[in-house]
């Protein structure tokens, strides 16, 4: 009797499903969730189709276990992990694990106490409190009762014991309440109604499609694509949001109760594992209408998915940088075309990608071009640190710093912007001019002086700041080079004493709750000044935000990388549109060296259209994307010797194709990072080409990786360190 047979792909670093044997009894589907013997250990894989034929009949075979109580990965969830794992080259076991968060425990049970109207024999004034409570039949968690009767936890226990109350589950909490479509329908501008009505078209006729959501900072055009999710959960399915920083992201939360009357599902790091667990399991079963998350909330298995919205399309954030690389918001777009449902990218300051695609009708561009308020868009200014620049020591002009000591003087809010954490970047001995390296990679350790530490920004090593050089041995002899926002602060306090400040930033002790608290109190008009880096590019929408001063608007771009420009625009547009968006009229400053740049000179004239043309031209003229495409091959090894003759022979062997030019291999920019030596490897062809393929290809006739090395593909890389 022939055994039957069947193929489950694993979460791990494999790129095809082993085969099991199926018991007697047993049946599966493809997706089905199951549990199998891998080693020693037992995981959770999923049935994946397409089978293989390069089984021995002789193998013995070990057996899956019974699938689990889980609903099926869905034919089209399938697909994407197979399309994403061909494209970005990445095990197709990795990106299952992307998409498989299902938890066989389960969230444990939740318990509470109800009254069963049998009397204590012993009776107290607390017992009396608790009995005459708990009369009303409601069932309660024994904190609850406790509470709600002045009485200590033990009380209530003393009572479950002598068979007054008694324990009965509760039921689970939902993981999100259903949200009414009908709940706060807004007024919305002309402009805005009419791309809701485009939204809200797509959405009821279903299929594939593109829509670029084009609005000025402050258009409301989360308002709109609000309207579009309401036609989604009254045609009774699910619409997921992509978010950059979902995490800090209270206010986007708030807007979402306000116009539905409840929270949507949350998905991010943040998120308890046995909570996304829930989650998981909810989307699932179709539970769930609307799911708001990070960039891996896309591998989410919805039931019945009708709209996908990835909000500021733009962000550098939406690129997973480790693991499996890939790029959300284009993923995002795959995955709409496979479930054919519509999508909708978000963007003040669109991707290149994206602004190109739309002005070749690829996609449909939806023009919100001004603000929903009726504020003006803020003026901008340079303010040229050759001419005007502050004294010695210090970073704020008096040109901003007096326009500064006026907004506050009104009541008002400013914001000084840095994009670099801590307190400054290189640390130096003013007796030998040693410079405080991280110990394993190529950059300065940072000092953060609030933490007393020296912090490396690439590897995460830390150590106390020393009161002696490790050369010289001088004593008080470091001095701090640069600023970042803790040393500005320090600045800030000094100039203005009187004025309550607050830093925003990533590294600061406390997570995303103190984050949270404080962007609140930012909202409420509790800060008169904010120091931020780039976390208050992010949507925030701060309503007494009058005055935008940038302190360092070179920084980005002098890098050697080819959307420098692109980023550093994009970073300030945003970061300047913050101001003025409620009743206050807003301001920008742009302190730099280089005020006739390009990307300063389109952001001063507010001339969006002529920062695009020049850098759309620029990169078709190379083949750069979206004119081309690239991948970068990283080699790295502990062994600095091995990782470049690894890479030298590689070059060596990569197939000939006219249509591809490849560069290198150099040491990588940062060619030590967390102790290995790093040699990269640039692939470039022409837009239509098969480049995954190719990299395949290579890949295999290339030399076998051994002892540390390590070969990392990034196809369509986001950075070039």
């Amino acid at each position: 009797m022939t055994e039957r047979t069947v193929d489950v792909l694993v979460p791990v670093a494999v790129d095809r499903p082993y085969t099991y044997r199926l018991p007697d009894g047993v049946t599966v589907e493809p997706g089905s969730i199951v549990a199998v013997p891998l080693g020693a250990r037992r995981v959770i894989g999923a049935v994946w189709p397409g089978g293989r034929s390069d089984v021995p009949a002789s193998a013995k075979l070990k057996a899956i276990s019974a699938p689990l109580d889980a609903p099926p990965l869905s034919s089209e969830l399938v697909k994407f992990i197979d399309w994403v794992a061909d494209y970005t080259l990445a095990p197709r076991g990795m990106v299952l694990r992307t998409a498989l968060r299902f938890d066989e425990q389960g969230e444990a049970a939740k318990t509470g106490v109800r009254l069963v109207g049998q009397p204590p024999k012993r009776m107290t004034a607390a017992r009396e409190r608790v009995l005459e409570l708990m009369s009303d039949g409601l069932v309660r968690s024994k904190s609850e009762a406790a509470r709600e009767a002045g009485v200590t936890p033990s009380v209530v226990g003393g009572l479950v014991d002598e068979g007054s109350l008694e324990i009965v589950d509760l039921p689970p909490e939902p993981v999100a309440r259903e949200p009414n479509p009908e709940y706060a329908v807004p007024e919305l501008s002309a402009a805005q109604a009419a791309a809701a009505e485009s939204l809200r078209d797509a959405a009821t006729s279903g299929g594939f499609s593109t829509h670029l959501l084009d609005g000025v900072t402050g258009s409301g055009k989360t308002e709109v694509y609000f309207e579009a999710i309401a036609e989604t959960i009254r045609a009774g399915k699910q619409a997921l949001i992509l978010l950059p920083e979902i995490a800090l992201t209270t206010q986007f939360l708030d807007r979402f109760a306000e116009r539905f009357g409840v929270r949507p599902a949350e998905w991010h790091s943040q998120v308890s594992p046995r909570r996304r667990a829930r989650a998981w399991e909810a989307v699932a079963k179709g539970e769930v209408a609307v799911v708001a998350g990070a960039r891996s909330a896309l591998f989410l298995p919805f039931a019945k998915l009708g709209l996908i919205v990835v909000d500021e399309e733009h962000d550098p954030a939406y690129k997973q940088e480790d693991g499996v690389h890939y790029h959300a918001r284009d993923m995002a777009v795959v995955r709409a075309s496979l479930a054919g449902v519509p999508i909708v990218l978000s963007s003040a300051t669109p991707s290149v990608e994206t602004e190109v695609n739309a002005r070749r009708e690829r996609y449909h561009r939806l023009s919100l071009p001004e603000r929903f308020s009726g504020s003006a868009i803020p003026p901008l200014e340079a303010i040229d640190l050759r001419t005007e620049g502050p004294p010695r020591q210090r970073w704020i002009a008096p040109r901003l710093e007096q326009e500064v000591r006026d907004t506050i003087a009104r009541g008002e809010q400013a914001l000084l912007f840095l994009n670099r954490r801590g307190y400054a970047p290189l640390t130096l001995c003013r007796t030998c001019g040693h410079r405080m390296r991280c110990p394993n990679c190529d950059a300065w350790l940072v000092e953060h002086r609030y933490r007393q530490q020296l912090v490396c920004h690439h590897c995460g090593f830390n150590a106390p700041s020393p009161e002696a050089c490790p050369r010289c041995e001088s004593k008080d002899s470091f001095v701090a080079c640069g600023p970042g926002v803790e040393r500005l602060e320090e600045e800030t306090r000094a100039l203005f004493p009187e004025a309550r400040t607050q830093i925003l930033s990533s590294d600061l002790s406390g997570g995303v709750e103190r984050m949270r608290a404080e962007l609140a109190a930012i909202t409420r008009g509790e800060v008169d000044i904010v120091i931020g880096t780039q976390l208050v590019a992010k949507g925030h929408h701060f309503p007494s935000l009058a005055l935008v001063g940038v302190v360092d608007s070179d920084l980005g771009l002098g890098y050697g990388d080819p959307r420098a420009a692109e980023r550093t625009f994009q970073l300030l547009h945003q970061v300047v549109g913050r101001a003025g968006r409620a009743a206050a009229a807003g301001k920008g400053y742009l302190q730099t060296h280089q005020p006739s740049h390009p990307v300063l000179q389109a952001l001063i004239a507010g001339d969006r259209d002529a920062f695009y043309d020049q850098e759309i031209a620029a990169r078709e003229e190379v083949s750069l994307p979206p004119f081309g495409r690239l991948a970068s091959l990283i080699i790295s090894s502990k062994d600095g010797p091995a990782a470049e003759a690894h890479a030298r022979r590689l070059a060596a062997v990569a197939p000939f194709d006219e249509r591809v030019r490849i560069l290198g291999p150099a040491e990588a920019p940062l060619a030590l990072i967390r102790g290995r030596r790093r040699w990269r490897l640039l692939a470039k062809t022409s837009k239509g080409f098969d480049l995954s393929g190719y990299l395949r290809d290579w890949l295999v006739a290339g030399p076998k990786v051994t002892g540390s090395l390590q070969v990392t593909v990034d196809v369509d890389p986001q950075s070039f360190l």
